[in-house]
C-alpha cells in the first residue's frame, strides 16, 4: 500500500462542485482585487475566530511583516521568538530592521517556553512572536503575564493552527494581532498562497488595511509607505466555500491523532502532548525517535513517505550566520530537529492508510 503524504486533490474532488460555481461566479463578476469575496472572507473569518477585524493579505508571511509594521517595530527594537518552526516570524523580524532573538522551547509542546523567554526580554524587547506550532496553542497566558506589564506586544502566529482553541477561545485574538496563513497545505488551505490579520483594535485594522495597499487610504494618495500585499478574489472566494468545513476536517485530524497515538503508544517513541486548556487541530502529527533516520528509511521502502519538519532549528540556518549562534545555543529545538519525524496528516487520509502507517512502524520495532 503507498500513502499520500498529502493529497490535496482529494479535498477538491469533494468540494469540486461548490468550488467551480464559485471561482465562475467570481470571473463573471469582473470584480478581481479586493472585490465583495475579499470583504465577505474577512467578515466570516472574523466571526470565525472571534475578533472585531480581519484583513486578507498575500500570504502568513506578509500577515507577519504587516504585523510588526504597524506595531512601529523597526531598528533598536528586539523581537522574541522560536528557532524551531518555519523561517517567516524571523524573517519578518529582520525584515523591520530589528534584532531577532531566539528564545528555547517546550520539550514536549514544542512552543515557545516562557522561562526562556523571560531570560531574553531586555528594555529593547518590542514584541515577541508565539507560533502555535503543529495545531496547538503557544502558552499565551504565561506569555502576556511576562509582556503585558512591560508593554511587550504579542503576535500570534496562527498559520498552523487556525482553530485551535485555549481554553475554549480560538488563537488568533488572545495579543495585538494575530496571524494566519491559506498556503495549500494548511488546515485552512487556499489553491495558491493567501494569509490573514486578525485584531480587535480598530486603529491597528486601519493601519493594517492601509500597509496592504501601499499605504492609501483614497486611492493616490499615500499616508504611509506600505506594500502590495492583498488577498486575491479568486482566493478568497475558494476559502469562503472551505471555511464552512474547517471544524469537520479539523474533527477528522484528531480522530486520526488519536488512532496514531491509540496505534503507536506502547512503542519506543515520544508522541505528542497537548498542553491543559488546549484544542489541538493537528496540523502535524510527529513522533520523536531516536533511530529517526532509520525509521524514516523502513517507512519509506514500504510506502510511507515523511517529510522532516524542521531538519535544522533556525539558529544554525546559513543566512544568520553572521549572528554567531552556534550548535548548543538551543539544545531542546536542537535535540527536536535531530529526533522528530512527522506523518502523513490530513482529512482525507482514510482508516486502511492510518493503520498501514501504524503497522509499518511497529514491523520496524518488531511489534
Amino acid at each position: 500500500m503507498n500513502v499520500p503524504f498529502l493529497n490535496l486533490a482529494a479535498q477538491y474532488e469533494a468540494l469540486k462542485s461548490e468550488i467551480l460555481p464559485a471561482v465562475e461566479k467570481t470571473l463573471a463578476g469582473g470584480h478581481y482585487i479586493l472585490g465583495p469575496n475579499v470583504v465577505a472572507f474577512e467578515q466570516e473569518l472574523a466571526a470565525y475566530v472571534g475578533t472585531k477585524f480581519a484583513l486578507g493579505v498575500n500570504s502568513g508571511s506578509d500577515a507577519l511583516t504587516l504585523a510588526l509594521r504597524a506595531l512601529g517595530v523597526g531598528p533598536g527594537d528586539e523581537v522574541i521568538t522560536t528557532p524551531f518552526t518555519y523561517i517567516a516570524p524571523a524573517e519578518s523580524v529582520v525584515q523591520m530592521g530589528a534584532k531577532l532573538v531566539f528564545a528555547d522551547i517546550d520539550p514536549e509542546t514544542f512552543t515557545l517556553d516562557p522561562a526562556e523567554v523571560a531570560r531574553r526580554i531586555t528594555p529593547r524587547t518590542k514584541a515577541i512572536i508565539p507560533v502555535h506550532l503543529f495545531g496547538q496553542a503557544a502558552p499565551l497566558d504565561a506569555l502576556a503575564k511576562l509582556a503585558g506589564p512591560k508593554g511587550i506586544h504579542l503576535v500570534e502566529d496562527c498559520a498552523q493552527a487556525i482553530g485551535a482553541t485555549k481554553d475554549g477561545k480560538r488563537v488568533g485574538g488572545f495579543g495585538a494581532i494575530g496571524c494566519f496563513s491559506f498556503y495549500p497545505t494548511k488546515n485552512l488551505g487556499a489553491d495558491g498562497d493567501g494569509g490573514a490579520i486578525v485584531t480587535n483594535d480598530e486603529t491597528l485594522a486601519k493601519k493594517l488595511k492601509m500597509l496592504r495597499v501601499h499605504g492609501i487610504e483614497r486611492r493616490y494618495f499615500h499616508d504611509l509607505h506600505g506594500f502590495n500585499s492583498r488577498l486575491d478574489e479568486l482566493q478568497a472566494a475558494i476559502l469562503r466555500v472551505k471555511l464552512p468545513h474547517l471544524d469537520r476536517w479539523n474533527a477528522r485530524r484528531a480522530e486520526i491523532a488519536g488512532k496514531f497515538i491509540a496505534g503507536l503508544k506502547d512503542l519506543p517513541l515520544e508522541l505528542p502532548v497537548t498542553a491543559p486548556g488546549n484544542g489541538h487541530v493537528y496540523h502535524v502529527f510527529h513522533v520523536l525517535a531516536d533511530r529517526r533516520d532509520d525509521l524514516q528509511k523502513h517507512l519509506a521502502d514500504r510506502g510511507v513517505p515523511t517529510l522532516i519538519y524542521y531538519p535544522q532549528p533556525l539558529h544554525l540556518q546559513k543566512c544568520y550566520a553572521d549572528q554567531g549562534w552556534k550548535a548548543g545555543d538551543y539544545p531542546i529545538a536542537e535535540e527536536t530537529s535531530r529526533r522528530i519525524l512527522p506523518l502523513p496528516m490530513y482529512p482525507e487520509l482514510t482508516d486502511p492508510h492510518v493503520d498501514h502507517v501504524i503497522a509499518t512502524i511497529r514491523s520496524f520495532y518488531g511489534k
